[in-house]
């Protein structure tokens, strides 16, 4: 159960901070005015935005083979377009994730669904490479920030006790489309053709930007406080207006709320890069980079690999791809209550004092279990389909290679969050920005690199350079001391005593 949402924490023996909290209100008002189902509806909203990121990337995969056919172009540039995708999947979260650290959540969503939407219209009905290169880069910047702006949501109204449990389902809503992407990528392109994959974006994209405008709060504690200020413009939405509503008719008195005064935060595009010079965040987000490159290079080259050596049609193809998705959502959704877990057992051990936690080792103690699992399956994988061992072994590879990749993300997104609680989207973008440039970096070698020393050396060498980087977390989890004064976030703020701006 998630810990209650009124309490307030003394963290200086000089000032009674209990009398503050994040929205820089009395005490008595809670972190957050929204209840544990709307807290549900909320989360539910943002897993389905950010889906789609997953769906662009997943659901094209089945039809690469296709696409080359068509635009009469080699798979090797076919595969040109995963990694710009990619590139601009790690990029534009820089600025989405600012901007929404402070203008606000879905003023940010709202624009960047409509690049999305612009972009799959344009794709459906691209007839050549440069178009599909180059729309494909636009699809990507629309597209990719929904999931830093998700994780942005889930900072602002979730505390550190109850914060694994959310994010893992967060992360099983972002990993369905892994799950379920290729599969209906590979009907569509099987029985329409490649272009209605692009079409069923823009549905989906569209149908998320008007749930989003009638539904989802705005959420960003500098502009919404704990919910209960007024909303103006395009921060109004139905939940927000009738819970703040409901809110104030329970207090005795109604209060200041539409005039509490809030200092403008200026958009700090540096922020996600800046964040990255905190060496526990680097070393972590360094972590996740590989291990998701990995994963990355597999899904690009499982394709072409598949139909080589065992002659399977996109179908098929995508039916493959549907073991990788179930084991990421089964991942994911297992870690978060191992993270809420962990960090109940934590707080009891230190009195249940959250400023003792020892954050690092709460949040990262499973991902060197993780690391092992993923490099197994690379292992397995590699070498099973090299020797042209019966496909299921493979497929059942695929499987634990998403489950493992997809807990060490979820370990690490967490622990990201609560150490940059008030930048929380920026957070989120780091960790975007590395793994999908190193991502698009391994997805444009993957195909010379198999071709130069065959499948099984290939991912040899990729388990190899996945176990040097679980070195990382045995820095972060032994040799990086805690703050035994209380712990505080990589920014100098306290999560449970700050003001909106993140100033104690």
């Amino acid at each position: 159960m998630p810990p209650s949402e009124y309490s307030q924490t003394n963290l200086h023996n000089s000032v009674n901070m209990s009398q503050i909290n994040d929205h820089g209100a009395d005490s008595t008002d809670p972190y957050t005015i929204f209840n544990t189902s709307q807290k549900a509806v909320i989360v539910t909203i943002v897993s389905v935005a950010a889906t789609l990121s997953g769906f662009a990337s997943n659901i094209y995969f089945p039809s690469l083979p296709q696409i080359a056919h068509d635009l009469s172009v080699s798979t090797n540039r076919v595969n040109l377009t995963v990694t710009c995708y990619m590139i601009f999947q790690g990029l534009s979260p820089t600025l989405w994730g600012a901007v929404s650290d402070a203008l606000g959540r879905r003023i940010t969503y709202c624009c960047t669904m409509v690049v999305f939407l612009g972009a799959c219209i344009g794709l459906a009905e691209t007839r050549d490479f440069v178009q599909l290169i180059v729309l494909r880069c636009v699809q990507s910047t629309g597209s990719a920030s929904t999931i830093a702006l998700g994780a942005g949501v889930i900072g602002d109204i979730t505390r550190r006790g109850e914060r694994g449990g959310y994010m893992g389902f967060y992360q099983g809503g972002v990993l369905m489309p892994v799950a379920i992407g290729p599969v209906i990528g590979g009907l569509l392109a099987g029985q329409l053709g490649w272009k209605s994959v692009f079409w069923f974006l823009a549905i989906h994209g569209a149908a998320c930007l008007l749930l989003i405008l009638l539904i989802l709060p705005e959420t960003l504690r500098s502009i919404a406080g704990n919910g209960s200020l007024q909303a103006k413009g395009i921060a109004k939405s139905i939940l927000g207006t009738y819970q703040r509503k409901r809110y104030l008719q329970t207090k005795a008195e109604l209060p200041d709320s539409e005039d509490r005064s809030h200092k403008a935060r200026a958009i700090d595009f540096f922020g996600p890069i800046k964040i990255l010079f905190h060496l526990k965040t680097f070393s972590a987000i360094m972590l996740v980079g590989i291990h998701y490159t990995v994963w990355q290079m597999v899904l690009t080259a499982l394709s072409t690999l598949v139909s080589d050596r065992y002659h399977v049609t996109e179908t098929q193809i995508g039916l493959i791809f549907l073991a990788n998705g179930v084991g990421s959502v089964f991942g994911t959704l297992l870690t978060g209550k191992l993270l809420d877990l962990e960090y109940r057992k934590s707080l009891k051990k230190v009195g249940g004092d959250e400023q003792l936690i020892p954050i690092e080792k709460t949040r990262l103690k499973t991902a060197w279990i993780w690391s092992g699992l993923e490099c197994a399956s690379i292992l397995i994988f590699g070498w099973t389909v090299d020797q042209n061992v019966h496909i299921s072994v493979p497929i059942i590879s695929l499987f634990f290679l998403g489950w493992a990749a997809i807990s060490i993300q979820c370990a690490v997104s967490t622990y990201l969050v609560d150490i940059h609680h008030s930048q929380s989207a920026s957070a989120t973008a780091s960790l975007n920005l590395i793994r999908c440039l190193m991502g698009a970096g391994g997805t444009a070698v993957v195909g010379p690199l198999i071709r130069a020393i065959n499948v099984g050396w290939a991912f040899t060498l990729f388990a190899l350079i996945m176990i040097i980087s679980g070195v990382t977390v045995l820095i972060l989890m032994v040799h990086v001391p805690r703050n035994t004064a209380g712990h505080r976030d990589a920014e100098g703020s306290i999560e449970q005593a700050t003001t909106p701006e993140g100033e104690v």
